[in-house]
Parts: C-alpha cells; sequence; structure tokens
C-alpha cells in the first residue's frame, strides 16, 4: 500500500471532519471584534441590557434591528411556517453518515436565510424568524426513557461528536467569511432527564463520565466545528446550576477549549437558580450568578435586571460589555447589523421545500430506516422482505400511527407542504392492481378511539381487515405527545419521559391479535426511542421489524420503498434496544454503570451498530501496525468491502477498541465510514485511529493511553454477542500493542 494511494484514499473518508475549522482569518475576526466593541462604547447601559434577552430591541441610532435569537432547526427549520421537515435527528443519527447530515444542514440554513431575507423585508423580527438556531441537541441519550432522547444523535459520544461537526459546520456555511447561519450546541451539559425534575435536578457525574461521555461532542463541536453558541441546561450538574456554572462555562468551556462565541441560558431556567435550585436569594442574585458565570444572553427576561445588579454591585459593567460584544460579534459575523451585505441576502424564497432539497430529504428518509428483523414465514425459504407485489394482492396497513403525521416529525418541527404517511406511501407505491386495506387497529395509548365505545373498539374492523389481507403492515409506536419536552402541549404523561420501554396503550394486546391471523405481520415502529418489543422479536408470526424512527414528511413513502425493495436498508442503531426498562439503572443515576452498549452487562434485544440488509457484504481488514499509534501518525485500516448480493446497498463499516482493563468500557466506538455498493462491485477504503482512539480517562477525567493490550474490532456492527447472532457474522480482530 504506497503513501500515493494511502493519500487518496483518505482524501475520500469524511476524515476532514476532523480537522479544525477555520471560520474566518485572525484578521477578519479581529475587525469584526472591534466592530462589535465600537457599537458597545456608543451604547448607554439601558441599551446593552436590552440586547441581553432572545427579543432584543432595536437600537435605530445605531443601525441595529430588533432581532430575535429564538430559532429552532432540529431537523429542518421549525416553527416558522413551511420548511422542509427532515426526519427528526435520532433518525438521521441512523444514517451513520456524516456528509448526509452536511447535506441537511445546508439546507436548513439555505431555507432560514430564504426565509429570514423575505421576513425581514416585511418587518418580521418575531421569535423563530431569525437566523440564530438553537440546534444541535449533543447531549448523549443515556436512559430510553428520557422523552428528548429524540432530538440527540443517539447513545455515543463519538458518532455524536462526527454527526455533529458536520452538522456545525455546514450550517454556518462551511468556512465562508459570513456565516450563513449560526448553530448552538445543547445543552451543556450532563442533560438527560428526568424532565419532570429538570428545573430542581442535581446531575451527579464523576470526572471519569463527565470526560469519556458527557463532555466529548461538546468538546468537538467548540474545537473542531468552531460552534458560535453554547446553550446550558436547566439542571444543575455536579451542585452547579448549568447556566450559572462557572466549571462548565468558564474553567471547561473557556479556558480548556478556547470558546469564543457567546453563551444563552435555556429558557427561563434563571429562575430556576432562586426558586427551585435554591443557590441565590432572590432574582438579582440569579441574574448575577448567570452573567458572572459566563452566560451572555437570557432566553427570557430576568437579564432586563441587569441594571439593578449593577448598581448593587454584584455585576460588573465590564463584563455586561463583554457579554454584549459577544452578541453583536455573532450578528456582525451573520453580515446582519449596520446595513451589512452577503451573499446570503440573496437566496429567494423559492429554495424553500424546493426539489433539491426534496431530494436530500428522500435520501435521509431512507437512510432513516432500520431493519431490525427479516425472516422467512411459513413455507417459504427467503426472508419476508422484500415484498414481491403481483396483481390481485391485497395488503393490510392497521396501527395508530399507520396514517399519522405526527408520527412522522417527532418534536421541534416544521411544517412540510405535503407529508407521506406510512399508509399514503403504500397506497401510492403498491400499484393500482393491489388492494390496500386499512384499520387504526386501535388508539395510540387510550383503551379505545371513540371516548364513548368499550375498550378495544377498533379490533373487529382490524380482524376483517386481517382477513381479507394477504400481508400486514402494523405500524405501531409513539409520537411526540407520549415522548418529549416537559411542559408540552397535549404531552400525554405531563413531564415528555416514558414511564417504561412497552408499546403503549392496547398495541402489545392488538399486535398480539393479529399475529393469530394466519398472515406475516410486518411491524414497523415510528418512535424517537426503544421499545422493548421482546415478543414480537421471537414470533414466528412477525418475521420483519422495521424501525424508522421519525423519519420525517417523506418518510412513508420510504417505508414503502424499503418494503418493495426499492430501496434497501441501510440504517444502524444510534441506541440500544433493551427488553425492559426493569434491566436499566435508576433513571436519576448518571453514573455510565450499566449504561449504552459500552457499559451494560446484560443483552441488548437490539444492539447499537446493528442493521440489516437485502444484501450481503464481505469484508477483509488489515492493520498499518500492531503497535498503538504516535501523536503524530495514525494507525491506518485497509478494509475491502464487497457487496456478494443482489441488491445495490450500502454498509456503514466500524472500528470498535477494547482496552482490556477492569475499569474500562466493553469496547467503544472509534471510527466509521459508510459505503455504497452495486452489485458485485468492491471498494478499498482506508480509516484511521489516532493515538486518542486508545485513551481512558482515570478518575480525574485525564486522559492517558495505558500500557498493555487492546483489540481492534472490524466488522458492520459492535463486537457483542448478540450482534454477532443476528448478523451471522463476526467482526474482525486484531492485537494492538502499548508498550
Amino acid at each position: 500500500m504506497g503513501n500515493g494511494e494511502i493519500e487518496r484514499q483518505q482524501g475520500r473518508q469524511a476524515q476532514a471532519l476532523r480537522q479544525p475549522c477555520n471560520l474566518d482569518t485572525a484578521g477578519h475576526e479581529q475587525q469584526i471584534r472591534a466592530e462589535a466593541v465600537r457599537l458597545v462604547s456608543r451604547m448607554t447601559l439601558a441599551e446593552k441590557i436590552s440586547q441581553t434577552v432572545n427579543h432584543a430591541p432595536a437600537i435605530p441610532r445605531l443601525g441595529i434591528e430588533a432581532y430575535d435569537w429564538w430559532n429552532e432547526a432540529l431537523h429542518g427549520v421549525a416553527r416558522a411556517g413551511v420548511a422542509t421537515v427532515f426526519p427528526q435527528a435520532i433518525s438521521l443519527a441512523a444514517s451513520f453518515n456524516p456528509e448526509l447530515l452536511g447535506k441537511v444542514a445546508d439546507v436548513i440554513a439555505e431555507e432560514g436565510r430564504a426565509k429570514y431575507n423575505v421576513q425581514r423585508a416585511f418587518g418580521d423580527h418575531d421569535i423563530y424568524k431569525g437566523l440564530t438556531f438553537w440546534a444541535p441537541n449533543v447531549n448523549i441519550f443515556r436512559d430510553p426513557r428520557w422523552g428528548r432522547g429524540q432530538e440527540t444523535y443517539g447513545e455515543d459520544p463519538y458518532l455524536t461528536s462526527r454527526l455533529a461537526v458536520s452538522f456545525i459546520r455546514h450550517l454556518q456555511g462551511n468556512g465562508r467569511p459570513v456565516l450563513k447561519a449560526l448553530a448552538c450546541a445543547k445543552h451543556f451539559a450532563v442533560h438527560s432527564g428526568p424532565e419532570a425534575k429538570r428545573h430542581e435536578f442535581n446531575a451527579k457525574a464523576s470526572p471519569r463520565d463527565l470526560a469519556e461521555t458527557y463532555l466529548p461532542a461538546f468538546k468537538a463541536a467548540v474545537e473542531e466545528a468552531g460552534v458560535e453558541a453554547v446553550m446550558g441546561a436547566y439542571n444543575r450538574t455536579n451542585g452547579e446550576p448549568c447556566c450559572g456554572s462557572p466549571t462548565l462555562l468558564q474553567k471547561i468551556l473557556r479556558d480548556q477549549w478556547g470558546f469564543q462565541g457567546h453563551v444563552v441560558t435555556d429558557c427561563w431556567a434563571v429562575k430556576d437558580f432562586h426558586e427551585h435550585h435554591r443557590v441565590t436569594k432572590d432574582a438579582v442574585e440569579s441574574v448575577a450568578l448567570a452573567m458572572n458565570s459566563g452566560a451572555d444572553l437570557n432566553c427570557g427576561e430576568l437579564f432586563l435586571l441587569l441594571g439593578q445588579a449593577i448598581k448593587e454591585g454584584l455585576v460588573s459593567q465590564p463584563r455586561l460589555d463583554e457579554a454584549v460584544t459577544r452578541l453583536l460579534t455573532a450578528r456582525l459575523k451573520l453580515g446582519i447589523l449596520q446595513n451589512q451585505s452577503s451573499e446570503w441576502d440573496q437566496i429567494p424564497y423559492t429554495v424553500v421545500d424546493s426539489a433539491p432539497h426534496q431530494a436530500v430529504n428522500r435520501q435521509a428518509a431512507r437512510e432513516a430506516v432500520v431493519l431490525l428483523k427479516n425472516q422467512p414465514f411459513g413455507a417459504s425459504p427467503e426472508p419476508v422482505l422484500p415484498l414481491t407485489l403481483h396483481p390481485g394482492m391485497t395488503i393490510g396497513v392497521l396501527g395508530p400511527n399507520a396514517d399519522s403525521r405526527a408520527a412522522l416529525v417527532g418534536n421541534y418541527e416544521g411544517t412540510a407542504s405535503r407529508y407521506e404517511t406510512v399508509l399514503q406511501g403504500i397506497q401510492d407505491t403498491a400499484g393500482p392492481q393491489v388492494r390496500v386495506l386499512t384499520s387504526e387497529l386501535c388508539h395510540l395509548y387510550k383503551k379505545s378511539s371513540n371516548g364513548l365505545s368499550r375498550d378495544a373498539d377498533r379490533f373487529a374492523e382490524a380482524w376483517a381487515v386481517a382477513q381479507q389481507s394477504d400481508v400486514l403492515v402494523a405500524v405501531m409506536g409513539l409520537d411526540a405527545s407520549l415522548e418529549g419536552e416537559e411542559g408540552d402541549a397535549s404531552n400525554e404523561y405531563g413531564s415528555g419521559d416514558k414511564p417504561d420501554l412497552n408499546l403503549p396503550g392496547q398495541q402489545q394486546a392488538a399486535l398480539e391479535l393479529l399475529q393469530q391471523a394466519g398472515k406475516p405481520v410486518i411491524l414497523v415502529l415510528l418512535s424517537g426511542s426503544a421499545l422493548a418489543v421482546t415478543q414480537a422479536d421471537l414470533s414466528a408470526a412477525v418475521p420483519a421489524i422495521l424501525w424508522a424512527g421519525y423519519p420525517g414528511s417523506y418518510g412513508g413513502r420510504a417505508v414503502a420503498e424499503i418494503l418493495w425493495g426499492q430501496v434497501c436498508p441501510s440504517g444502524k442503531l444510534p441506541i440500544t434496544f433493551y427488553r425492559s426498562s426493569e434491566e436499566l439503572p435508576d433513571f436519576e443515576d448518571y453514573s455510565m454503570a450499566g449504561r449504552t452498549y459500552r457499559y451494560m452487562q446484560g443483552t441488548a434485544l437490539y444492539p447499537f451498530g446493528y442493521g440489516l440488509s437485502y444484501s450481503h457484504f464481505s469484508l477483509q481488514a488489515a492493520l498499518s501496525s500492531n503497535q498503538v499509534p504516535s501523536e503524530v501518525s495514525p494507525l491506518l485500516i485497509k478494509v475491502l468491502l464487497k457487496n456478494e448480493g443482489e441488491y445495490r446497498a450500502a454498509d456503514t463499516i466500524q472500528i470498535y477498541v477494547k482496552a482490556w482493563q477492569a475499569d474500562a468500557p466493553r469496547y467503544a466506538l472509534k471510527a466509521f465510514a459508510k459505503c455504497e455498493l452495486a452489485p458485485g462491485a468492491s471498494q478499498e477504503l482506508i480509516l484511521q485511529l489516532p493515538r486518542t482512539a486508545f485513551s481512558l480517562a482515570d478518575a480525574q477525567g485525564r486522559f492517558a493511553v495505558p500500557s498493555g493490550r487492546f483489540t481492534v474490532f472490524v466488522g458492520d456492527s459492535q463486537p457483542d454477542e448478540r450482534s454477532c447472532q443476528l448478523t451471522g457474522r463476526k467482526p474482525a480482530e486484531f492485537w494492538v500493542t502499548e508498550a
């Protein structure tokens, strides 16, 4: 393997995402900051204070327009009218495709600019109409009961960091002098429920868990992606409220990582300091704690008390000046102050939900679907999927999520110009000679669909559909009314978290009813989190299971395309599907012991990194050395991947490292690459493992490479026994040694 070949292969990989991001030249940065300092010097105290809340008023004499900093874009421009509605973040993570996340972010930034341009011209400076998007959510989905886990990129810090870096870079313009939009990494830090207690909860995390699990994605967002904003969390971390934590906001974020952007508090989080955390005596003290600890912008209005805090000597005017300077610097970087102009001003509204953007959405929806089970049914020796359609065939599409728009989009969603539910996707693609019958089957979580009806009031109809159908597609799961954020309207459980991992309401009983019909039942799960579908996994009557997450406005058609084999499934689980919530540690315990694939002790139902294909791949791997690499020269892993099946398909090479130390993770994902191949085609890829891939944190959170042996696993799944059982193959293993 020559040096030229290595360089060419490396250029094809997504390793460029590892390199630090240089958004502007040093001179340009200094010029922008100098202009912000000049503007602040001309402001009155009242004007400065007015700019520290999310709905900042205009200062006409200085050429500063009104601006609301609160804007959302986890998976498309949200809460601001029509936009391309992509799969929810957890579903995007199932793609294991940083390049795709970059494409999605490009679309979001493009549509955000287009909408901002017309709204600004109209004089509309309302909430959700700006360019400072409070995304991505890079918290770790440590417990499947957490309602907001759907907003994250899953349970693994490495996967989360790679996807987040790509998303942030592209959202912000990928190195252009004027930011296209502004990203915000949230919620800093150690935040993942319980939602009901988030305003008073103290998340206790060891230095090791902080270093190895809770902070890496934020560190990558700052050091690699150059994220312009960081949002603090509601809870306390190790006793300090996150939005007023000197440890998080000053020591780690600015001193250790060199963060130069601004910090925004979560919405109304500052009032929690005195009302719930009780670390301050009143609102003025809370404002002072937040500002002095490093918060620059308040989502809410409490920072309007900064005048009183300054008068009482609790906050200095230089500290306020620094906060406002950071905020104006961000707006200057966006090119939206003092009659600035940029290339982004010319983006027309017609790009919103345009054909090219819809094409990216189709790709995202297709890559979001994970095939969990695919076995033969009855006497047939072949797996049930993909289905073969034929004239006269009848398909029954049943379930509370079969025709649900809510189950396509999850939370923090925009408004699509068109939605395609699973039922609609099947109806539109099955062809005129195939009959599609449907039934709600049961309510999503209630005992009956009609308020005055007896329990299970749709079972009779569903049984009739089952009797008349050749195959049954049961579309079940959750939506944002069952999992989401504390306080969200229409949330059935109030807090947003799930009480357990079971299918809610009558869904399990309804699924078991369908299994008695003697027809193959294909279970399609729409949810933003893991569900314990253990009975369906064991049932021969359910030969196929797909998890589509919340697949976006195009999701129903993507599911149909996969059912018919028009698209080959390629998604991999970004989370662990557990067998029950009983095997989980206490929800309020933030120790990583027993959590996620890296530390769990039991056997997963469906493991992190797992996902089946309609095709078959072979893999040959070789390492450039059996020694842990140096600081300057990474370990190279050459992989020859071949598609030996009959379908054009993509596979994801996954590289895990295991350190043979008692307190180390079981193993951890350290590199991955996705590759699409035609039938019979092969491709050689080269992946890298830097020295840091072999480092572990000690009890004080300090990283070092321990002496001794490591195992490097190269395959398309985890090396755990359950993954090997489900896929029918084991990853290749290599010993690597640190002297």
